[in-house]
């Protein structure tokens, strides 16, 4: 979604997708902010049924549990990222739906509510928690149908996951997905609150998140020209929740310039 090889391929005439693969590991926390995601060739890509290869690192899936192994190095301060991710799915999730008007674009949460062991060597640390795991897919360039979107997960005292999705379109009305998810994988609507406008980023990006109350930013996460991720929180479905939220300024993402700046945090090996 984000590869400037991937678009400058497409701008020459036909590109293989498979050709610009990546698995991102993005850090957080006390043992310091990592971000790896170098885009390898379709050489260096394997994929079955069961599992997704990339360079030295795997996704793979056996059935009960959803294992991620990586062996990468962080970008721009060169650093070892190496570990693995154990996510165990309370139940998996079929829903799927569009996100634009012509239902070329599809989203879908695989595990909306699971939980995860993680375990790293670089940096040595290992924790266990909630997690959630979902898809998106598209038949076309995301710049083709999207003004932007704003996307936020947030965990409910029952067990259940909400997700709202708010996005805007550059030929159709405005579209709002409000989901809550059981453990189980069940889904059912729930009416999406308001939109409130939070504080510019760095970057000048003008995120927005759809609150019972007005939301109130814990962390910021990610602050990019076309794209910012933060902790939040807010209240939805009736409760106070804590929010993982993020910003996609699409128009942004597609200009010559940011395309210029990504090699920086996406380096490429042929």
């Amino acid at each position: 979604m984000f590869s400037p090889y991937y678009a400058r391929a497409r701008r020459a005439g036909a590109a293989d997708p498979e050709d610009f693969c990546a698995i991102n590991v993005a850090l957080y926390g006390a043992a310091g902010k990592r971000w790896t995601m170098t885009e390898r060739a379709r050489r260096h890509m394997r994929r079955s049924a069961r599992e997704f290869s990339v360079g030295p690192s795997f996704i793979a899936w056996d059935g009960n549990a959803l294992t991620v192994s990586f062996d990468e190095w962080s970008v721009p301060l060169p650093q070892r990222v190496r570990g693995r991710v154990r996510l165990h799915p309370a139940g998996l999730c079929r829903h799927v739906t569009h996100l634009d008007e012509a239902r070329r674009h599809r989203w879908g949460p695989i595990a909306p509510v699971a939980r995860v062991e993680v375990e790293l060597d670089s940096p040595a640390c290992r924790w266990n928690g909630h997690a959630y795991f979902d898809s998106n897919e598209g038949d076309e360039p995301i710049d083709v149908p999207f003004i932007e979107w704003d996307w936020a997960r947030m965990g409910l005292a029952s067990g259940h996951t909400a997700v709202i999705y708010d996005v805007r379109q550059k030929r159709a009305p405005d579209r709002v997905l409000a989901l809550r998810f059981a453990p189980d994988g069940g889904v059912e609507e729930f009416d999406a609150p308001p939109r409130h406008r939070l504080p510019r980023t760095l970057w000048r990006l003008a995120p927005t998140m759809r609150s019972e109350t007005a939301p109130v930013r814990r962390q910021w996460l990610e602050d990019t020209p076309f794209y910012a991720r933060a902790v939040l929180d807010a209240r939805v479905c009736g409760e106070p929740v804590v929010a993982m939220h993020e910003t996609l300024d699409v128009g942004r993402l597609a200009t010559r310039a940011v395309q210029s700046m990504l090699p920086f945090r996406m380096p490429r090996r042929g």
